[in-house]
This record gives C-alpha cells, sequence and structure tokens, in this order.
C-alpha cells in the first residue's frame, strides 16, 4: 500500500484506528481495558461519557474486526474523499459515526424498556448499582437480569457505523460500478451490494440473536444518517459531485 497515493483523511484514520488498536493490545497487557473508557456504553450506565460517541469509532474488538473496516475505508473512503474533498469526506465520517451510536442507544433504550417491566424496583435497583462492576469482573446474571446488564453496561466499538455510510454513499453516488464480492466470487452492482447488505442486517438486528456480539442497529444507523446527510447536500447539488 502506497500510503502517498491515500487522500489526507483517510490515512489519518487508517493511522489514528492502527494506533488506538495498538494502544489497546499494550495497554490491556498492563491490566487497563480502554474499551471501557472510550467505548460506547448506554447513556444510563456508570461507564456512559458523552465523549464515547466520538472515541468509540476508533476503538476495535479485535485485529479481523479493524482490518476490515479499515479495508473499507481505504476501498471507498479514498474514493469519496476525491469527489467531496477532505472537509465533507470527515464531516460525512463523523456524522454516520456519532448518528450510528445514537442509534445503537435508541435500540437498546426500546429493547430494555418491555424488560424492566417485567422486573421489581429492587432487582432494578440492584443491576443499576451492581451491574456495572459486575461486568468489569467478567461475571454477569444469568437471565433476564444478565440480559438488562449487558443492554445497560455493555460496550460497543468499532468504525462499522461510519463504514456502512460510506458504502452507502459509494452506492449512491456509484450504483452501477461492479463490485467483486470474496464469497462467492462474483460481481455485482455497488446498489444492490448496498441493498443487499442493509437488508441483511435488518434481518440480522430484528433477530435478535442472543450469540450475536455484532450492532446491527448500529449498522443501520451509519446507513441512515449518511442518507440523511447526501438528501441534505444533493440540494445543493453544484456543491456535492
Amino acid at each position: 500500500m502506497d500510503f502517498r497515493n491515500i487522500p489526507p483523511v483517510v490515512k489519518n484514520l487508517l493511522i489514528i484506528n492502527g494506533l488506538f488498536y495498538l494502544a489497546t493490545i499494550l495497554l490491556k497487557s498492563q491490566g487497563i481495558d480502554l474499551a471501557e473508557y472510550l467505548g460506547l456504553h448506554y447513556w444510563k450506565s456508570e461507564g456512559f461519557q458523552p465523549y464515547q460517541l466520538v472515541t468509540y469509532m476508533f476503538m476495535h474488538g479485535g485485529f479481523t474486526h479493524v482490518l476490515f473496516n479499515m479495508f473499507a475505508v481505504f476501498m471507498f473512503g479514498k474514493v469519496l474523499e476525491g469527489v467531496w474533498g477532505q472537509k465533507r469526506f470527515l464531516i460525512f465520517y463523523m456524522v454516520t459515526g456519532i448518528g450510528a451510536g445514537l442509534i445503537q442507544m435508541l435500540v437498546a433504550h426500546i429493547r430494555l424498556m418491555p424488560l424492566l417491566a417485567d422486573l421489581p424496583p429492587e432487582d432494578i435497583n440492584m443491576i443499576m448499582t451492581e451491574g456495572y462492576d459486575l461486568l468489569q469482573s467478567g461475571k454477569n446474571w444469568v437471565g433476564i437480569g444478565g440480559t438488562i446488564n449487558g443492554l445497560i453496561n455493555g460496550v460497543t466499538v468499532g468504525a462499522s457505523g461510519a463504514v456502512f455510510g460510506i458504502l452507502l454513499a459509494f452506492g449512491m453516488l456509484f450504483p452501477n460500478t461492479e463490485l467483486m464480492l470474496l464469497f462467492p466470487p462474483i460481481p455485482i452492482k455497488a446498489k444492490w451490494f448496498v441493498l443487499g447488505y442493509g437488508a441483511l442486517e435488518l434481518y440480522s438486528g430484528f433477530a435478535n440473536n442472543p450469540n450475536d456480539n455484532v450492532a446491527h442497529f448500529a449498522h443501520l444507523g451509519g446507513m441512515l444518517f449518511g442518507f440523511i446527510l447526501i438528501q441534505m447536500w444533493k440540494k445543493d447539488r453544484g456543491n456535492f459531485y
């Protein structure tokens, strides 16, 4: 990869995400979980801080996670930055990433409401006062209490929301560009790839598999905010593309 030919915003995003990933590994060896400070928590969690809506985008859960996200930023982001310019691309990236985090918290809130309605007040109070420290110790309750605690005090990390926003933008600006899938290795137009991926995320989000740790609605949130932003920009066609 020739870094001299990568546009500046994409280049800096790759570098910053790489540095955050390395810092996560180094600090974890010292007993410090950086994700607990910079990852996104639900707003009623003891671990929540407003700045996490930005910092969570630069945290990742593993090498494969950061590799695939940054590969997508490199492949599609450099095209968008070339079309939009540095300022507009950075705004798009940040808005879709923050928007994805907001949608993730909103969905957690919607899922919590019926669960909390089934618990007595004393159990809810116990989760709110003890749940965060319990997860920090690597433990959790079983059953509905554990589910609620995971929703409140679990952490979301990754640039995937912004990446899905980038994929949507690429599909909207270059709908007939053919992409080559890895599995199966067949060509597909960008518009169908984006629509199919979005439909898969929507299905997976509503399937609500308890063993699925992927923030599907955050991905859809990135797409939603990206779509809204593009529609706003399209009104100014002289500066859109």
